[in-house]
């Protein structure tokens, strides 16, 4: 016992040490052993005394940043007897000429408060929000508002009027900086504010912001706008929040646009039916025709969850038309962005209006000259077949399927192999044997590697979608047959396969079919199809019987290791080696 004293003495001593060091690195790695010692001399005496002897360390931007950091993990461990003591060693920080640590400051004093008595809230805390609030600097301003929220909720009723009137204050400031952390902290305090005092004086602070001529300002006016509107009613929303959404939908700047349409669906549910029909879809169908390409790939990335929202007839009358022009916008992006969700809109439409309205559409963007747009479209094609099933999906979409199966663009090529696992599940076995094997043996033979590779990789997935017997009878004999196809890159691909396939079938058609295959392969005229023969082997080895590996494979390695090419000689004899000696 009294040894472990000594050296929690001497831990604690060498811990001082090292944060008086010179060299940043060494204080940065031992500041994060704070919370270690702190369990070491329990919380009393780190509140007391080890907290004090911190306060003596300076340290560059880096070690404050860290030092804000490990102050606040120590509040839970702290409690609510000793927490208090962290906001004397926090403030200073919060007053950093540095962003990034008066924001992990912040960050600290809010985990604090958390643990901070109700009294404590109301004199200390509060008292440190107004000084920094009324600061002379826009620095201590602007950290004050991220305070606010922490300490609303339990402050006494002169607090929180007194809390109010000073971010309204700040809501209004003369520094842009201070009002973008008004505006970006104003969502959490408003949800803790009474409807009264919403009334009577936050709205008007939030109507302040999204008019003010800063756009970066205003832009964080919508979020305010959603967080004010889910508290109030649809009346109250009607007359105080919806006039402003409708002038930030025609706002000059296109920032602003963006986050209204990026937000839209968020934006309009608080303001009810009615409005989202009569009022808000106009705006959105407006910021579907905007002349920004950013506000458009906003508008399409929530063209289905808007659609969701609104009676099907006004979305094929008002959103429909314009669901046609971004499918051939000009801009790529917006067109990969409608292809990322519009195959949601088919349970939306039904059926009968998949097929008549959406399915044009699809095809289109299906031969879209952006493989992006082309590859989101068959990537979704899941929910098309939940809604039309897969017969007249097959009818509409297969022929557009196979073009980009043999696209120009190897990518596309390989992005198709990596969905026909998907394709085989929705179309089953006799569609996919009639339609889509020979495909995919087709792409054994592509001139691209990676497109080898993926059709080798895609045949064991189908394995597992349609089991060992299919492929005994479909896919097996297809690639084993390769081996004598005039192109050495279809033989060398029959190897990779075997490799592949030899993981997701059973030993008897390791045996019986695919090792006779390659020890035929041993005498191929190409050195580098007979050097993957002998990589095969210990791809195989772990799936044969001893007497398999003793009188087939070995002699054949044996041959192989004697062979007029040196790299076949001598992989061959490594792997004769590693096999004799796992053997």
């Amino acid at each position: 016992m009294q040894m472990d004293l000594e050296n929690d003495i001497n831990s604690l001593k060498s811990f001082f040490e090292e944060l008086g060091s010179d060299d940043l690195q060494t204080k940065l790695r031992t500041i994060r052993k704070l919370s270690f010692f702190a369990k070491i001399v329990g919380p009393e005496k780190t509140a007391l005394d080890l907290l004090v002897k911190l306060n003596s360390i300076e340290g560059e931007d880096e070690f404050s940043f860290a030092l804000a950091e490990e102050l606040g993990n120590l509040a839970s461990f702290l409690g609510t007897e000793f927490a208090f003591y962290l906001l004397e060693y926090l403030k200073p920080l919060a007053n950093s000429d540095e962003l990034n640590v008066r924001e992990k400051a912040v960050e600290a004093l809010n985990k604090t408060a958390l643990f901070l008595t109700d009294e404590q809230i109301n004199t200390q805390f509060i008292a440190f929000i107004e000084l920094l609030g009324k600061g002379d600097w826009f620095t201590q301003r602007a950290t004050s508002c991220g305070l606010f929220a922490a300490a609303f909720g339990r402050a006494n009723p002169k607090n929180k009027s007194d809390l109010i009137n000073l971010y309204v204050q700040l809501c209004q400031d003369e520094s842009p900086i201070v009002k973008r952390l008004a505006a970006v902290n104003f969502p959490g305090l408003a949800k803790l504010v009474s409807i009264e005092k919403l009334h009577e004086v936050l709205i008007n602070a939030f109507k302040y912001l999204a008019d003010d001529p800063q756009d970066s300002v205003r832009l964080l006016s919508i979020d305010i706008a959603i967080a004010i509107a889910q508290v109030l009613s649809v009346p109250e929303n009607t007359n105080n929040i919806l006039p402003i959404v409708k002038l930030a939908i025609q706002d000059k700047s296109w920032r602003v646009r963006y986050v209204v349409a990026d937000k839209f669906r968020e934006l309009s549910l608080p303001f009810g039916n009615e409005n989202i029909t009569n009022e808000l879809i106009h705006g959105f169908v407006k910021l579907m025709k905007d002349s920004e390409a950013e506000v458009r790939t906003a508008t399409a990335r929530r063209v289905t969850a808007v659609t969701e929202i609104v009676p099907i007839e006004l979305a094929i009358r008002e959103i429909l038309p314009i669901i046609n022009s971004l499918s051939s916008d000009v801009s790529q992006h917006v067109r990969a962005a409608l292809a990322s969700v519009i195959m949601g809109l088919a349970p939306i439409y039904g059926r009968e209006g998949t097929v008549v309205h959406l399915l044009p559409i699809y095809l289109h963007m299906l031969k879209d000259e952006f493989p992006d747009v082309r590859l989101n479209i068959i990537s979704k094609l899941a929910s098309v077949n939940a809604v039309i099933g897969v017969e007249k999906l097959s009818q509409s979409l297969l022929p557009a399927i196979m073009e980009l199966a043999e696209d120009k663009q190897w990518r596309v090529r390989l992005a198709i192999i990596e969905y026909i696992p998907l394709l085989a599940e929705q179309f089953g076995v006799e569609f996919f044997n009639s339609k889509l094997r020979s495909l995919c043996m087709t792409w054994l033979g592509d001139p691209v590697y990676s497109v080898r590779e993926a059709a080798t990789v895609n045949l064991t997935n189908l394995i597992k979608v349609f089991g060992i017997n299919w492929a005994k009878s479909q896919i097996i004999p297809g690639v084993l047959a390769l081996h004598t196809h005039p192109n050495y890159l279809f033989r060398i691909t029959t190897l990779y396969a075997i490799s592949a396939l030899s993981v997701s079938v059973d030993s008897t058609v390791i045996k019986q079919m695919m090792l006779p295959l390659v020890i035929k392969m041993a005498s191929d005229t190409v050195p580098n199809i007979r050097f993957n023969v002998a990589k095969t082997f210990s791809d195989l080895i772990s799936f044969l019987d001893k007497d398999t590996i003793e009188n087939q494979v070995k002699p054949c390695l044996r041959h192989l290791s004697q062979d007029s090419d040196r790299d076949v000689c001598f992989f061959s004899q490594t792997y004769f080696e590693s096999i004799a000696t796992t053997n």
